[in-house]
């Protein structure tokens, strides 16, 4: 077992495709960041733009707002896109909190690497 976790830790740091990535996550714990979003998003193509250094150590999950089953997150976010959730819990909205992150994703990896 402890080989196929290794191997498969490494196959989602380097895969490209988010499938793969998925599928792996739950073997590995690699975070999990949300962004809440709608097209047009201007701020969220600035935010993705910020976060592209760390497309390696999260999965980026978007959600659409604007789509129906997304009603609940729209009624919450419409006003305040882009918003982020860390492994499902608020973290920042509006604009990507670079520090306020970093900090929030090395606590996680710490918190992986303790529990492997």
């Amino acid at each position: 077992m402890l080989w196929f976790q290794s191997t498969a830790k490494q196959l989602a740091k380097y895969s490209s495709r988010p499938l793969w990535k998925r599928l792996c996550a739950a073997t590995t714990n690699i975070p999990v960041l949300t962004l809440f979003t709608k097209n047009p998003c201007p701020l969220c193509d600035e935010a993705k733009e910020v976060l592209e250094p760390y497309k390696n150590r999260v999965i980026l999950q978007e959600v659409d707002i604007t789509l129906p089953e997304n009603s609940v997150w729209y009624d919450r976010y419409k006003y305040d896109i882009p918003v982020f959730h860390l492994n499902g819990q608020f973290l920042m909205k509006h604009r990507v909190d670079v520090k306020k992150f970093e900090n929030q994703l090395v606590k996680l990896e710490f918190q992986n690497d303790e529990n492997q």
